[in-house]
């Protein structure tokens, strides 16, 4: 069988992976709902691989230590939310450095972070600062190498894992321009997503008229008609349809971490608001968003709890919503020799 090269996205569609495997088949959906999907091309980790792909391996060594040995960062950053209740981070990046994994050009360069449950963190920066390549590294994006640092995800060594067991762990990214995968309609992918995480988690699958039961209430959250279940994911969408089609993705999926790379990027007001309330009324006290804009208007509608200032591979200056104004009136300049 000829081997697949496309891009797909695994799982969550947290990320791209180049596949090589044989695709199953997905189920078939009711007539009275759907199309019926009769073969596809669309290999997702399951089962997952028992063998370590080097294409996604990090080059930085992992310590032969214990995770809780290894990672006692963890431990030192538990801190407490004002009424003695301790916070575990949920994301704890030290020291990351990546390079571009075909030229070696260093892009991060100790980039440190830590994202607790329930926060909204903002990544802000010039263009070239870093930003959407921490993202990407982030979820095992193979175009890039992690040369040194940790980074820890619910207690567990983050650069250990595959990218779709990164994704099955709870860590979801939303693309600045979602892919296309023609001959693959939304619901029967996000059943297939959806049911790789339930089996990940130890819960029962949900058949086909589960699925749909489950996934119809979450539509209104995006302000999407149930046509667009129908219709094979991002082809033919308008840049506000394939952004409100990402945050379906997480609605359904559940992620524990959403990365939003400039999920404001080319939406008109109306887009944008759709999107930020259905980010908004995703939000629970234990999941966490980290977003990555350039624009203040996007902090004004999703307020985040945390903004950073990323320049030349590192985070350079941390503050609360406050920096956007800063920026907005006086540039990176004043943060740069502040």
């Amino acid at each position: 069988m000829k081997e697949n090269k496309n891009y797909c996205r695994a799982a969550q569609m947290a990320w791209q992976i180049q596949c090589t495997a044989s695709p199953p088949l997905l189920p078939s959906f009711p007539p009275f709902t759907l199309k019926s999907t009769s073969s596809i091309s669309l290999p997702l980790p399951l089962p997952l691989p028992l063998t370590r792909s080097s294409r996604f391996r990090s080059t930085h060594a992992p310590s032969p230590r214990p995770i809780a040995a290894s990672f006692s960062a963890v431990e030192s950053t538990t801190s407490t939310d004002g009424l003695g209740n301790s916070k575990t981070p949920l994301l704890e990046v030290k020291g990351l450095t990546a390079v571009i994994a075909e030229t070696k050009q260093e892009i991060l360069k100790g980039v440190d972070l830590v994202v607790h449950h329930g926060e909204i963190h903002a990544i802000m920066g010039k263009n070239g600062s870093g930003k959407s390549t921490f993202s990407k590294v982030l979820v095992g994006h193979p175009d890039y190498e992690v040369t040194g640092g940790d980074v820890v995800f619910k207690g567990e060594n983050l650069l250990d894992m595959e990218p779709e067991e990164r994704s099955l762990a709870g860590l979801f990214m939303s693309f600045q321009s979602p892919v296309e995968i023609p001959g693959v309609n939304n619901i029967d992918f996000l059943h297939m997503a959806y049911n790789a995480r339930r089996k990940k988690l130890g819960e029962p699958e949900l058949g086909p008229l589960e699925f749909y039961a489950y996934i119809y209430p979450k539509l209104d959250l995006v302000n999407m008609k149930t046509d667009f279940l129908n219709r094979n994911v991002n082809e033919g969408f308008s840049g506000g349809e394939r952004k409100r089609n990402e945050i379906l993705q997480l609605a359904v999926l559940g992620a524990d971490l959403a990365i939003l790379d400039e999920i404001d990027s080319g939406l008109d007001v109306d887009a944008l608001r759709d999107v930020a309330k259905a980010v908004n009324g995703l939000l629970t006290p234990t999941n966490s968003v980290l977003m990555i804009t350039h624009y203040r208007r996007l902090l004004e509608v999703i307020k985040p709890t945390f903004i950073h200032i990323m320049e030349n591979g590192r985070i350079i200056k941390t503050g609360d919503s406050s920096l956007a104004k800063v920026l907005e009136e006086k540039g990176y300049t004043a943060i740069s020799a502040a």
